[in-house]
């Protein structure tokens, strides 16, 4: 079935004006946030059908990140959508100059399987709250939370403004972007998909926002509280099953501590998931056979010093801990997107820095040290999405902050006001009087030379 026929009517639909208002977003938001908290109960059911995860994950990495966006957007949205007043130069006195925020138009938003509620609805939140008319594409592979989504979306809003299309990817997002211009394409998933999406849009010249993930390095330094930072990083590692973008994707330690960090990461994982983490409340399951044939492949690339189980039947892999990994293997080259966690000793700044740098612009980096001389010359020394200081992962959590990647990771950023602005055109309006029109500014502008160099300077 094609869609091309419903993109135009939603094209028709922007061009009317019904959903610049202020009063008009401000309902949409508030009948999306109604809608996901009368469905919080379907929402926790599918989320454990899809990724089993326990309705305090759902709530704190799902349901409870969006239900705060929109809080932040009906609490902000008149001022975000408040034209920025901003200096004139002396060259243009006596106008005034502006900033207004528009709408871009009609957008395409493409969530993936991991956080498959948060991550499609998330910039939903900013798109609605900029007055644009919106095209969902959910991830096929978690269909009970698909479900949900769908009755979410077409039970509040008009198919004209909000379009949910599930379905194949491979051949429901080919056949929109190839036929229909949108004003601008925002895709969270892979590098590799997301290199095809960049191609497409490039090629009817829409702009793109590309959240993509990548190796996060995570560097234990020797002062480190290690008991802390096995916390914190066993939590995040393995929240999720691992299938989470910006989880530590490997831990680099310094060789005096890394065996203190090793136990310290194997108590943790035994304390929150138990020793039967199949059985556990906490651990999830991987999305899908392909995904666990995948992971398990890297079982065999170092050695085990903690877990290792797996039962493909359960889609179950156990939080594990790898060692005497080889930089050359491919665990080290891919992101491993599931509850793997090599560790790797290093003796010196460079000799990590070194390794690093083999995955450049990584999604996020964080760094666990006592030192704030150590902190800030890591921080300094790693281009990142994102960072931490004694801490993994929750720096998406904070709607206040820009979350994007950089290079292979991604280009754009979003959540809170950064979404808002995401999908909408910052459009430079200057007002000029008419009662002063100096004839200096006409031609001829012979003998001008001086003047003009004092007045553009």
């Amino acid at each position: 079935m094609t869609h091309i026929a419903s993109l135009a009517k939603m094209r028709q639909y922007f061009a009317s004006g019904a959903t610049r208002s202020y009063e008009f977003r401000k309902e949409q938001l508030k009948k999306l946030k109604q809608s996901i908290l009368s469905h919080e109960q379907d929402l926790y059911a599918a989320l454990y059908a899809d990724l089993k995860k326990s309705p305090e994950e759902v709530w704190a990495t799902e349901t409870g990140m969006v239900i705060a966006e929109l809080s932040e957007a009906l609490k902000n949205l008149r001022n975000w959508m408040k034209p920025e007043s901003v200096t004139t130069n002396l060259l243009n006195l006596p106008s005034s100059s502006k900033i207004m925020k528009e709408a871009l138009g009609v957008v395409l938003i493409i969530g993936p399987w991991n956080y498959p509620f948060q991550l499609l609805f998330n910039p939903l939140v900013g798109a609605i709250a900029a007055g644009n008319c919106v095209v969902l594409k959910p991830s096929e592979f978690a269909p009970a939370t698909d479900a949900v989504m769908r009755k979410i979306i077409e039970e509040n809003f008009a198919p004209e403004y909000v379009l949910y299309v599930p379905g194949d990817g491979a051949s429901v997002i080919p056949e929109m972007m190839n036929n229909f211009s949108f004003d601008h394409v925002f895709y969270t998933g892979s590098t590799t998909v997301g290199r095809i999406i960049y191609k497409m849009a490039a090629e009817r010249l829409m702009p793109v926002t590309l959240e993509l993930g990548g190796k996060s390095p995570c560097v234990v330094e020797e002062d480190a509280d290690i008991n802390v930072a096995a916390r914190r990083i066993a939590m995040t590692k393995f929240s999720n099953a691992g299938q989470m973008c910006v989880a530590p994707d490997y831990v680099l330690v310094h060789a005096s501590v890394k065996d203190k960090l090793v136990e310290a990461l194997k108590a943790s994982i035994v304390k929150f998931f138990s020793d039967k983490p199949e059985e556990s409340y906490s651990f999830g399951k991987i999305i899908n056979e392909k995904q666990f044939n995948r992971i398990t492949g890297y079982l065999t690339q170092g050695t085990i010093a903690h877990g290792g189980r797996t039962d493909k039947e359960k889609l179950f892999i156990e939080p594990t801990i790898l060692t005497d990994i080889s930089l050359d293997s491919p665990i080290m080259k891919e992101e491993i997107f599931g509850p793997l966690l090599p560790v790797i000793p290093f003796t010196s700044k460079e000799e990590a820095l070194a390794i690093i740098q083999r995955n450049p612009n990584p999604l996020s980096f964080y760094i666990y040290t006592s030192s704030r001389k150590k902190e800030k010359e890591w921080l300094d020394a790693v281009p990142a999405g994102g960072s931490c200081v004694n801490n993994s992962s929750w720096h998406l959590t904070n709607h206040h902050l820009p979350f994007g990647g950089r290079g292979f990771s991604g280009t754009g950023c979003y959540h809170g006001k950064y979404t808002f602005e995401t999908f909408s055109h910052k459009k430079a309006v200057m007002k000029t009087p008419t009662w002063f029109d100096p004839s200096i500014k006409y031609p001829p502008f012979k003998g001008k030379l001086k003047l003009f160099k004092w007045v553009i300077k």
